[in-house]
């Protein structure tokens, strides 16, 4: 599962504390529990979740990532990272998928999305349901990161779990179905050859 926000109006959940100033122990009005099918999600239910973050508000959904731009396909990416024909052969090869892909940032990029030494961004197109219906409904690219809490090693995934332990710090909790344990496969593409810079759910062999 991880948290997703708008590039714009982004709200992330580390160390216990959400970047806006709620801390997890603040008293919020509690989630809502959208029970969305893994293979053919409700248009109804995808139009409330992306309602409630055009608000501003934090959703979590299922799917594996860390912390990413997500986004619909490759026309998207342009805008917030500079892709030479080369990685553009990569990553239509290989999108949407579990990978993330790592390359330079373009200027119109925020600086908050970047890695601050390097200046790159990760960037996603997955290939789960729940959240490519999410993106077409929205129209524009999510900020996503992996729920993972302070001092657990592993990231939560149990949407129910979620619910009981975070209801009054996110505004909804997607239900689509399990998503596993197994992280993206990050490729670093900034440099003249891929560089497999963690292994995961994504074959790898290709970059080897």
């Amino acid at each position: 599962m991880i948290l997703e926000s708008r590039p714009g109006q982004m709200r992330i959940l580390s160390g216990g504390i959400l970047s806006r100033g709620f801390s997890v122990q603040e008293h919020r009005m509690p989630s809502r529990y959208l029970e969305i099918h893994p293979k053919d999600p409700q248009p109804r239910l995808i139009r409330l979740a992306v309602a409630l973050i055009r608000e501003g508000g934090i959703v979590v959904y299922p799917t594996v990532s860390c912390f990413t731009l997500v986004c619909r396909d490759l026309s998207e990416i342009a805008h917030y990272a500079r892709v030479n024909n080369q990685q553009y052969r990569t990553l239509k090869a290989f999108t949407p998928g579990p990978y993330t892909f790592i390359l330079p940032a373009t200027r119109q990029t925020p600086k908050r999305l970047q890695n601050p030494r390097r200046r790159t961004i990760g960037i996603r197109v997955p290939d789960h349901p729940v959240p490519l219906a999410l993106l077409t409904e929205l129209g524009e690219p999510l900020m996503s990161s992996t729920l993972l809490m302070p001092g657990e090693e592993l990231p939560l995934t149990d949407a129910r779990e979620i619910q009981e332990r975070l209801y009054h710090v996110v505004d909804a909790v997607i239900d689509g179905g399990n998503c596993g344990l197994d992280p993206t496969s990050v490729i670093d593409l900034e440099g003249p050859a891929p560089v497999v810079a963690r292994r995961g759910k994504g074959d790898v062999s290709a970059f080897e």
